[in-house]
């Protein structure tokens, strides 16, 4: 037989519920929380942080934008240089 190599002992927190909606096993017990992930704190930014924030998915969103833009360029040099030449 094997041994399990695993030695925890169950705290109680719950890490991934199993309890779904729609599964016969569904109790409904109300929302289940656990003290180690609050869920009603909400962390505020200051300005700085917030313009940072911006400023890093700007860039991110400039970054795709960029990559689309290249390719569709270089399928434009593509059909004009090569296959419609």
């Amino acid at each position: 037989m094997a041994k399990n190599k695993f030695d925890a002992e169950d705290d109680g927190r719950i890490i991934a519920p199993m309890n779904v909606d729609g599964m016969p096993w569904y109790l409904n017990h109300g929302k289940q929380s656990d003290e180690n992930f609050p869920s009603n704190v909400k962390e505020q930014l200051t300005p700085s942080q917030r313009r940072a924030f911006m400023f890093g998915v700007l860039k991110a969103i400039l970054l795709i934008f960029s990559v689309y833009f290249l390719v569709f360029f270089l399928f434009l040099l593509f059909c004009s240089k090569v296959w419609f030449a």
